[in-house]
């Protein structure tokens, strides 16, 4: 994974989707149209925490390289170097893979 001229601010990180799958558990190729877009990546970066009251920082609970699962409208996709990235609330993450 090449490191990525981003910085995310606050709460928030930076997402790579997971590649869609390319065919069922059937064996039948999916055309591109009838692809589900993946609601796992993994966070290639993440920001500084969010700022409290009392002027110090929350810690996020995520690390660059955790692979995780997000809600289906999480995040706004942007294109940095010709990758496609999601960046998102640390809230829009439900579970972290393995």
């Amino acid at each position: 994974m090449a490191k990525i001229n981003l910085r995310p601010l606050n709460d928030k990180i930076v997402v790579q989707r997971l590649e869609a799958e390319e065919t069922t558990k059937g064996g039948i190729v999916l055309p591109d149209a009838a692809k589900e877009k993946p609601k796992e990546g993994v966070v290639v970066a993440v920001g500084s925490g969010r700022l409290l009251t009392n002027g110090e920082r929350a810690s996020l609970q995520l690390q660059e390289k955790d692979r995780v699962l997000f809600t289906s409208y999480a995040g706004t996709e942007v294109k940095v170097d010709g990758e496609e990235y999601l960046i998102m609330n640390e809230d829009d993450v439900l579970a972290v893979v393995g």
